[in-house]
């Protein structure tokens, strides 16, 4: 599904390096799938709270509306990843950010690749909400 963002593909929102953690292994001797999904997570709040004039405790907060992850490769422990974020689609109350995992050292090892929607929604009504200003133009 996704690949590497390359000239004139989608804009690179975010590199979050991060450390294999050995609670992060299952009984395989892998990091466990459902982890891959907390790296995404992990990485996607730290560019939002990177985003000048963002909030994520707003009346107009992002929610996850739809996660795809493609499991590549094992990642094993010790390990050091990095996660890359790029903008795959920009909507009108929503981002559909593109994710990649790779390996810190030798960025060609592909661990997962995919996508995840993020919806904002106005928090008293529980419906979606216009994508904020300053969401909208970092993802730009």
């Amino acid at each position: 599904m996704s690949q590497v963002p390359a000239a004139g593909a989608p804009k690179l929102l975010a590199r979050v390096p991060m450390s294999v953690r050995w609670r992060d292994m299952d009984a395989m001797g892998h990091v466990n799938n459902a982890k891959y999904v907390s790296y995404l997570e992990e990485a996607r709040v730290r560019w939002m709270l990177g985003v000048p004039g963002a909030s994520m405790t707003d009346a107009v907060a992002p929610v996850v509306a739809a996660t795809h992850v493609n499991y590549r490769a094992p990642i094993v422990w010790p390990n050091d990843i990095v996660v890359e974020l790029f903008v795959e689609r920009l909507g009108n109350s929503s981002v559909t950010i593109g994710h990649r995992i790779v390996d810190q050292k030798d960025g060609g090892v592909l661990y997962s690749d995919g996508n995840v929607v993020v919806v904002w929604i106005d928090t008293r009504t529980g419906r979606s909400a216009p994508l904020p200003d300053a969401i909208r133009a970092a993802s730009a």
